[in-house]
């Protein structure tokens, strides 16, 4: 259905698609500016099969997505402020689109999940962690606010107190911990996870 150099998407079977994260030639996925580009198109193929009844969210590295690609602060940065807000207007328009497809998204993470990592995650409905997954908002140790709507769809998952602390803390959770604060669904042994994630995806 869809074949990038960070993203692929590919049929599952019984209208179930698995949309996977596999950035080529590197060891870990990050949201660079094509990574977000491919998302866009990914989630318009998605969308465009009228067949789809759910989407498996995956990562084939050993890590979900460790976040934005910090070396493309500079330039962004260095934007008008005018230019600088649509850039982020544009970037945040790959998660609203998979947020707002009709049918059921859940997250498989493995690894880290961090600062966009997991704001993608929020983006879906569901998420479901390897009990070894580490989980978190990092940005704030860097001088920045989570800029992907985790500041928004955290507290909504979660409660606003939750979203607060994990949000100024810059803490890296555990997988149990996610859990008991609601942002992660189920846990997951390490090995299973695709299928557990699976398995919730087509309940």
């Amino acid at each position: 259905m869809f074949d990038g150099e960070s993203i692929q998407v590919s049929a599952l079977g019984q209208g179930y698609v698995e949309l996977c994260f596999d950035r080529k030639g590197e060891s870990i996925n990050k949201l660079d500016r094509r990574t977000v580009d491919e998302l866009k198109a990914a989630t318009a193929s998605i969308k465009a099969a009228e067949s789809v009844r759910g989407v498996l969210v995956t990562s084939r590295k050993d890590v979900f997505i460790v976040g934005a690609d910090i070396s493309e602060f500079s330039s962004l940065f260095s934007l008008p402020e005018a230019a600088l807000a649509a850039e982020v207007r544009s970037m945040n328009e790959a998660f609203v689109a998979i947020e707002e497809l009709d049918v059921p998204t859940v997250a498989a993470i493995q690894g880290f999940a961090l600062g966009g990592g997991l704001e993608f995650a929020l983006s879906l409905a569901l998420r479901v962690a390897s009990k070894d997954a580490r989980i978190g908002l990092p940005e704030v140790k860097l001088g920045l606010i989570p800029g992907f709507g985790g500041t928004v769809r955290l507290p909504r998952i979660s409660d606003t107190a939750i979203a607060l602390d994990w949000i100024v803390s810059g803490r890296s959770n555990s997988a149990a911990q996610a859990l008991r604060d609601g942002v992660v669904d189920e846990l997951s042994e390490p090995e299973h996870l695709r299928d557990a994630a699976l398995s919730v995806l087509t309940r």
